[in-house]
């Protein structure tokens, strides 16, 4: 549980990382976001869980 806490805090962390660095070009980002179609949204989504399946996998080899 305790190495859960500290991934989540970690995720947390980067994800938050971008909104205060460069908060302008966040509200940017997301208004370009809304033009992609669902099909493509599910895409990036999709590519992103793989991705973070694979790096877990590696980093716990």
């Amino acid at each position: 549980m305790d190495f859960f806490l500290c991934v989540i805090g970690m995720v947390l962390v980067v994800e938050g990382l971008p909104y205060f660095a460069m908060p302008e070009k966040m509200k940017a980002y997301f208004l370009r976001a809304q033009l992609l179609s669902d099909t493509q949204m599910r895409i990036a989504g999709l590519v992103a869980i793989l991705l973070g399946l694979a790096l877990v996998y590696w980093g716990r080899q």
